[in-house]
């Protein structure tokens, strides 16, 4: 009979770093500040009563919904906060309060709690919610319409319905630098390109985003938008505009990296972003929708568990008993 060692050990983890998921969501909620402020300047107090609204309207729902379900209140997280914010940066300023607080509602109660609360929605809270009030009451979200008692320093014509419906000519109203100096009408923390850019970048270099799917959902925009333009420049707009108009940055470094709805493993990370990327482009050029990142997250959010099945060959190791 085999002599069989045993072995004594302790369970994972062996030793903690004293991060946890609260710290991670309140990085995450710095580094929107910068596109969060930028939409108080350009916006007015109409912005801030929407994210005071939104952010509290969160933390309410959350709480009154572990409340009812005998749960711990999670609050202190962090995350019900991040979803409220995140929210109200997408939406415009004017936004009714009540449409507010209905998409909140979805966000947390549909979007989260229905499915275990935090980590176990296979979609990220904030595209539900956006998504849902997009199907059910676009003009509350049409930009155009909502915003168009402010005087703005540019021309305001929002530059994705000009690219889609007038043809890329339109697009010499909008530089990249003006669009990533905040030239161009959308959510209250969507145009603020730079500021984005500078958020993203910080959350990428402490980990707490992972650069995989924010660099191939941004390659994929751009090389979907290059084949589009090359194929009739006078029709559809190139990369440049594509990359730093619309939601294209909030998605690629603030939705599409949701924990929840996107792979873990380093190839599937990199065809889930690509795969959106192209979706977005899609969707703005031969879809019905003039800023395709929402559907685009969602519809990758589906195809998330069997991307993330994709998994390297393992080598098989040969031993030779002499």
């Amino acid at each position: 009979m085999p002599n069989r060692m045993k072995l004594t050990v302790s369970h994972a983890p062996f030793w903690h770093t004293g991060s946890s998921t609260s710290v991670k969501y309140y990085h995450i909620i710095g580094a929107a500040m910068l596109a969060v402020l930028f939409g108080l300047y350009q916006y007015g107090i109409p912005a801030l009563a929407v994210l005071t609204m939104s952010v509290g309207s969160a933390m309410l729902w959350e709480s009154l919904f572990n409340y009812l379900a005998k749960r711990p209140n999670t609050i202190q997280d962090g995350n019900a906060a991040l979803i409220g914010l995140l929210f109200a940066m997408l939406l415009p300023a004017v936004t009714p309060w009540w449409v507010v607080v209905t998409g909140t509602f979805v966000a947390i109660v549909i979007g989260k709690q229905i499915y275990g609360g935090l980590g176990a929605n296979p979609f990220n809270p904030v595209i539900v919610a956006y998504a849902m009030l997009l199907i059910s009451w676009p003009v509350y979200l049409d930009f155009n319409a909502a915003l168009v008692d402010y005087n703005f320093a540019f021309d305001p014509f929002y530059p994705m319905a000009a690219a889609k419906f007038q043809g890329a000519e339109m697009v010499e109203h909008f530089t990249i630098s003006g669009m990533l100096m905040g030239q161009q009408v959308g959510g209250i923390g969507t145009g603020f390109g730079l500021g984005l850019i500078i958020g993203g970048a910080y959350l990428i270099a402490r980990g707490f985003v992972r650069w995989e799917i924010t660099i191939s959902f941004l390659a994929g925009i751009f090389v979907t938008a290059l084949l589009y333009n090359m194929s009739n420049p006078e029709v559809y707009a190139g990369p440049g505009f594509h990359l730093f108009s619309g939601m294209s940055l909030i998605g690629a470094i603030f939705l599409a990296t949701e924990d929840s709805s996107s792979p873990v493993n380093f190839v599937p990370m990199l065809i889930y972003g690509a795969l959106g990327g192209i979706l977005t482009v899609l969707i703005r050029n031969i879809g019905v929708h003039v800023d395709g990142v929402i559907f685009a997250v969602l519809i990758i959010s589906l195809v998330n568990p069997i991307v993330d099945k994709i998994r390297p060959k393992a080598k098989r190791r040969v031993m030779n008993y002499a």
